[in-house]
Order: structure tokens, then sequence, then C-alpha cells
């Protein structure tokens, strides 16, 4: 018998513990809990540490962004109880984005290719449906061409991330480790980076998938509801593909 296919994430949920809770604590814990300073982070620190590791747990899918974000929260950790100084935790803001974009750009001809994973996943995207027009029409040289273009798009997304993170944490963190002003300051700055962060990505990314939509149609002639699951076709396919495997490295 398969194994049952992955739980979906909570998106509520995955905020309440990555930002809300933080947040409160990191801005009200002193006053709401009598807590100093550095309890009141590790507390905070536990909210997203927990939730990524009950996630992993829980939906068994391990991806370089989770990853990067579980250790992004250590490494917040760690700079505070180090007590250094406010610019590296600009560095480390600007750091995650950067290593995000890193792996879209480098995987992109492996077999764990993250663009695939984000823009052509075939519980949505229908995929043998694209490669066989591609295949028909003689189109796929041009296709990994279309793809090589989106994949700049979602990197440079992440690089602007990085940029406006650095300097947000330059603006917002400006007192040391272990003190109440900076447990106030890194909850804002929690916040405002997850604002800073899926703005501008996300618009990139709708951008870029529109991109990608409009030149498989300009090579296959396929409209956009011929490339996409209908809903029964959803079910059939998460019915088939129960581990959530990855979409194939070439059309």
């Amino acid at each position: 018998m398969s194994d049952p296919a992955p739980k979906r994430e909570n998106i509520l949920v995955n905020l309440a513990c990555n930002v809300a809770a933080p947040v409160l604590l990191l801005s009200k814990a002193e006053k709401w809990f009598g807590l100093e300073p550095k309890p009141a982070l590790l507390l905070a620190l536990a909210f997203p540490l927990g939730y990524g590791l009950y996630d992993l747990v829980r939906r068994r899918n391990l991806n370089v962004i989770s990853v990067l974000g579980f250790t992004s929260t250590l490494a917040t950790g760690g700079l505070s109880l180090l007590k250094l100084n406010p610019f590296w935790f600009a560095v480390k803001e600007a750091v995650v984005p950067t290593l995000i974009g890193l792996a879209v750009m480098f995987t992109r001809h492996s077999k764990k290719s993250i663009l695939r994973a984000m823009m052509l996943n075939e519980q949505i995207v229908n995929t043998a449906r694209i490669n066989e027009a591609l295949r028909t029409a003689g189109k796929e040289a041009h296709f990994e061409r279309v793809l090589d273009r989106t994949n700049w798009l979602i990197v440079a997304s992440f690089a602007l991330s990085a940029v406006l993170n650095f300097v947000l944490a330059r603006i917002i963190i400006t007192t040391m480790p272990d003190t109440p002003g900076f447990n106030e300051q890194l909850g804002r700055l929690t916040w405002v980076s997850y604002i800073v962060i899926a703005l501008p990505s996300m618009s990139i990314t709708m951008f870029a998938l529109w991109r990608m939509f409009k030149g498989i149609a300009a090579l296959t002639g396929l409209g956009v509801e011929d490339m996409v699951h209908a809903p029964e076709e959803k079910q059939a396919v998460q019915s088939d593909n129960p581990g959530g495997a990855q979409p194939p490295d070439a059309p």
C-alpha cells in the first residue's frame, strides 16, 4: 500500500508560529510575563524552531527553503547570545535570501531543480501535456531558454530581497543584544522583513510565472486552461503520486 500524500501546510499556523508569536514575545514578554531580554528571546525563537521540526515530521518534506529558514532562526539566536554588533544581524538578514537565490540558480539543471518544483509542480501543472506538445512542435530547446529566463527572474527577486533586508536591518536594529530595546527592534524587523521578502518576491514570481506560461503558449499553442490540471485531474495526480515526487528534469 502506498504511503498517504503529505498533508498541506496550514499557512495560518505558519504565520502564527513564525511571525505573530515571535513578534509578540519580543515586544511584550517583559511587560506581560516579566521576562528578562535573554529568556524572552529564547522563548520567541522556540516557536519558529518548534514549528520547523513539527512541519518536517508531519509533512515529511525537506526542502532547501525550509532548511534555510530553520538555519536563519538558529543564527538569530546565536548572534544574540554572542552579543555581536547589530551589523551582523543585517548580514544574516541578507544571507538567507541570497542563499535561496543561489540554490535556485545552481539547481536549475539538476534533478532537484527548485525552479521546476516551484513553477512546474505536477500536482498543479499538466507537465505531461506540455512535454508532449513541446516534443510534437520540436521546441524542447526553446522551452529550456524560457525556463532559463524564468530562473533569472526568480533569482533577481531574492537578490532584491537580500538588499532590502540588509538595509532594513541596518535601519531598525540599532541597539546591542540582551537589552529590552534590542528585542523590540528584532520583533519589528521580524514582521517588516516578512513583508519586504513577500511583496517583491511574490510580484516578480507572478510576473515570471506569467512570462513562462506565455512562452509555453507561444511554443505549443496551448492555452493556460490546457496547462493546468482540472480539479478532477488534480485528484488523480495526487492519487498516482502520493509521495509528492518532483517533476522530471527535462521535458
